[in-house]
């Protein structure tokens, strides 16, 4: 009681315009107080009306009334401050202009703490005290406090809207009920509130199963756009050390062939030199005979002449120098060849490249000419291969044998007439096979050694289209789907691992139909497979 008491003392003494204890003290003729500074600025801006008004009780005053400090009252409220009694601010207690106000309260209004819905009502924690105490209200639904009860309210019989209107989708009063929305589909609002509750909760489900699903694509993008890092720094730290490599090997080829030219050089200088020293002898002694000859041209006497005369004469040749020409057209062949490597396979290092962009931004290939623009190169696995199978082609192409090809190994199709390629297949990438007489299955697998002696399409890790002479099907999972579509001895596959595709097509000449397509997530490197149903010469190709 005393601290309801103190309660009421600092309400008598709050100024409610500013909410503060009232600091010189001014009460109109209306009985209400308030601080003379908050009063009078509330005048001035009521000057221009020229009426002016009590704020907490509206009663108008003509003309501005004279008001004087309240001595008694300023005592009082410095007798309460001596007493201990804090200045009350805008607390808790009172209703701001965002808080849902008592309907209760008269003059300054307390902050509700709940709302009724059967009185339609909020209260403060003193005006709710019955509803607590007297069972009169023990079936009233007290809720947080909110500013919308008035819309619970029918606009037309001014009763509370407890029924829904399934009919029209509106919420209405009883009298509604028999009034215009007489049989319509009519429940309780409590009824169609469990009934909306009920969808709500399922749509949250839904909701929620969405987000997980959508989490973990993020999760996996996220492993994937790490994985992608991880591939591309490798790429980037291995090619660095290949072109490291060729450098310092071409560095080495090109100061051993300046040495071996400097040392030809020196060799074929000292040479000419040596041959140059020969000749100027050798002019030397030209000189002399050519003067002994000259001499001997004067002789008079016959038969002097003649028996004077050389029987011959010495002469000399230097060889052509073409060592040095030898090598620049060795040099100039080794150039060309290699501007040829590189003009010609660096294609292939842009393409396998390429596949991180293509992954992220091209679109999926619809023709035959497009799809070939992801053709690999898809070369067996011998030692997975079947000992009844025999690989040719460069590994390309496998035939069944009556006897065993391949020795034991333990990546080896022991029971299941198989074989895998060599490499993991890109991200994207196109292949095509063609079959031989009898039937084979085309298959897309994760290479794992518990699985070699498991047929393609046994489980959740490979999926496999058969293809006969009349017929297809599909496996995964040991679920076989029959498929429909042109006989061909030539099928296309095409892999899509970042958008988990995986298609299956007839080819016929130059017309591609499509037979089955698969919509998966694509958890571990993927691996081409091949499979032969009949036995002793059934061929399959990877073209």
């Amino acid at each position: 009681m005393a601290q309801k008491g103190a309660q009421l003392d600092q309400d008598a003494i709050c100024c409610s315009i500013c909410l503060e204890v009232l600091k010189d003290p001014a009460t109109t003729s209306c009985g209400h107080s308030f601080c003379m500074n908050c009063i009078q600025t509330h005048w001035d801006e009521e000057d221009e009306e020229e009426a002016y008004s009590c704020p907490q009780c509206r009663q108008s005053f003509t003309p501005r009334p004279v008001l004087l400090k309240s001595i008694m009252l300023a005592d009082l409220v410095e007798g309460l401050k001596k007493t201990g009694l804090e200045e009350a601010p805008a607390d808790l207690c009172y209703a701001g202009a965002e808080d849902v106000a008592c309907d209760v309260c008269t003059g300054r209004k307390l902050r509700a703490c709940k709302s009724c819905l059967q009185c339609l009502i909020s209260y403060c924690e003193n005006h709710l005290q019955p509803h607590y105490e007297s069972p009169a209200f023990g079936k009233h639904k007290l809720v947080e406090p909110s500013k919308k009860l008035q819309e619970n309210i029918c606009s037309r019989h001014h009763e509370a809207m407890k029924m829904f209107c399934r009919t029209d989708q509106q919420c209405i009063c009883y009298l509604c009920s028999v009034d215009e929305h007489k049989g319509h589909d009519t429940v309780s609002a409590a009824a169609e509130r469990t009934e909306r509750q009920r969808e709500l909760e399922g749509s949250r489900q839904n909701i929620q199963k969405r987000i997980q699903v959508r989490e973990k694509m993020v999760e996996r993008l996220q492993q994937e756009v790490e994985a992608i890092d991880c591939s591309a720094d490798k790429a980037v730290e291995d090619s660095e050390k290949m072109f490291t490599e060729l450098m310092r090997l071409m560095e080495k080829r090109r100061s051993d062939v300046k040495q071996q030219v400097i040392s030809e050089q020196t060799i074929e200088v000292n040479r000419v030199i040596d041959l140059q020293e020969k000749l100027e002898q050798e002019i030397a002694e030209l000189k002399k005979r050519d003067a002994a000859l000259e001499l001997l041209s004067h002789t008079e006497d016959h038969t002097q002449f003649i028996q004077s005369y050389p029987s011959s004469t010495h002469s000399s040749s230097i060889l052509p120098l073409r060592y040095i020409e030898d090598l620049k057209a060795a040099l100039s062949k080794f150039r060309d060849k290699l501007l040829d490597v590189l003009r010609d396979k660096w294609t292939n290092v842009y393409l396998t490249v390429g596949d991180v962009d293509m992954l992220l931004s091209q679109p999926q290939p619809k023709t035959r000419a497009e799809f070939l623009k992801y053709s690999r190169q898809i070369t067996l696995d011998p030692n997975t291969a079947n000992t009844r199978f025999l690989l040719s082609e460069r590994n390309r192409k496998v035939t069944s044998t009556p006897g065993e090809s391949y020795p034991s190994h333990p990546d080896r199709f022991t029971t299941c007439q198989q074989v895998l390629s060599k490499e993991s297949l890109p991200g994207r990438c196109y292949w095509e096979v063609e079959k031989g007489v009898g039937g084979i299955a085309v298959a897309v697998a994760y290479k794992d050694n518990n699985t070699v002696n498991e047929q393609f399409g046994e489980s959740e890790k490979s999926w496999a289209l058969g293809f006969y002479k009349k017929c297809y099907d599909f496996k995964y999972n040991t679920i076989t789907t029959s498929v429909s579509g042109p006989q061909s001895s030539k099928v296309g596959v095409y892999l899509d691992q970042s958008a988990g595709i995986l298609s299956f097509c007839s080819i016929s000449e130059e017309t591609m139909t499509l037979l089955h397509r698969v919509q998966t997530t694509f958890t571990e490197p993927l691996y081409a497979g091949l499979r032969l149903y009949s036995p002793t010469g059934n061929t399959a190709e990877m073209l």
